[in-house]
């Protein structure tokens, strides 16, 4: 090769390092703020609000490792000019003698981290292996505390200010049991949304899942939330009234949903800013 072409090679390669070297600087991770702390950090299989998307990949693989009949769905995403895992999602059939199970989350770019703002479980129950309500309620409380209000065959964990917010009801396993089947109390609710005129907590984690690919309907609903964070399982009856057919569980962390769209627009922005700005540079004179 002549010498000239391999000097204008190598010009070219460092030029291309320099560029992806500016742009890694353009979007250093900033993470997010987030409705959960200390020992309030509620997780699904152990991914939590705090879970990248290489964590929670790590953690799906393991889960269903050894097993043919799962589906895996990766989508991707570019912020900016880079590529990144935004929704994760597997999901083993259910069967006459199977469990079924589907997990999926959804994650922020990579300037705000890509944290995991929606973490979702389903499981579907075998016929034969179907809990009963009581032992389900038992190990829910058990992991995440005392819900704020419970009905309509949900537990609903309402997070705002850094605390389980509480509506009057302090719930009782036996209490709980008796209340999950029952409407939620109207005044209950009322106390949720306090003085204000914003939506409902429980009415947007239940439009969590049908929108969890959707980020910017997503983002509409977080912002016009009564909390910081939800975390919501709802058991479906099975066979029998006092069994479980489906347990489905549902974190949204509101606070870090919007406060990743603030980094990230941020980001963009610089990066668009910087991009827009002359290169040249005096001529030699």
């Amino acid at each position: 090769m002549p010498r000239h072409a391999l000097v204008s090679m190598l010009l070219a390669i460092g030029l291309v390092s320099l560029a992806a070297a500016s742009l890694a600087e353009d979007f250093k991770p900033k993470a997010p703020e987030t409705a959960f702390s200390g020992k309030l950090r509620p997780d699904i299989l152990g991914i939590s609000t705090e879970s990248n998307a290489e964590f929670a990949r790590a953690t799906f693989d393991s889960l269903f490792k050894g097993r043919t009949d799962t589906k895996t769905d990766i989508q991707q995403q570019k912020f900016g000019g880079a590529s990144y895992v935004s929704a994760l999602s597997f999901s083993l059939p259910a069967g006459s003698k199977q469990n079924g199970e589907m997990l999926s989350t959804s994650f922020s770019s990579p300037a705000s981290a890509n944290r995991a703002y929606f973490v979702a479980r389903n499981l579907t129950f075998a016929p034969d292996q179907q809990p009963s309500k009581a032992d389900m309620i038992k190990e829910i409380m058990g992991k995440y505390g005392v819900p704020t209000i419970v009905g309509d065959q949900h537990l609903y964990y309402i997070y705002r200010k850094g605390s389980i917010m509480s509506v009057g009801g302090k719930y009782k396993e036996a209490t709980a049991l008796e209340a999950i089947g029952k409407p939620l109390d109207p005044r209950a609710a009322v106390k949720l949304n306090g003085d204000t005129v914003r939506g409902s907590c429980v009415a947007v984690v239940k439009r969590a899942q049908a929108k969890a690919k959707e980020p910017g309907a997503m983002l509409t609903e977080a912002k016009g939330a009564n909390c910081d964070g939800v975390l919501s399982v709802q058991l479906v009856p099975g066979t029998l009234a006092d069994r479980v057919g489906i347990a489905q569980f549902t974190l949204l962390d509101v606070k870090q949903l919007v406060s990743a769209a603030t980094i990230d627009s941020a980001a963009l922005a610089a990066g668009h800013s910087e991009s827009a700005m002359p290169k040249g540079s005096a001529p030699k004179l």
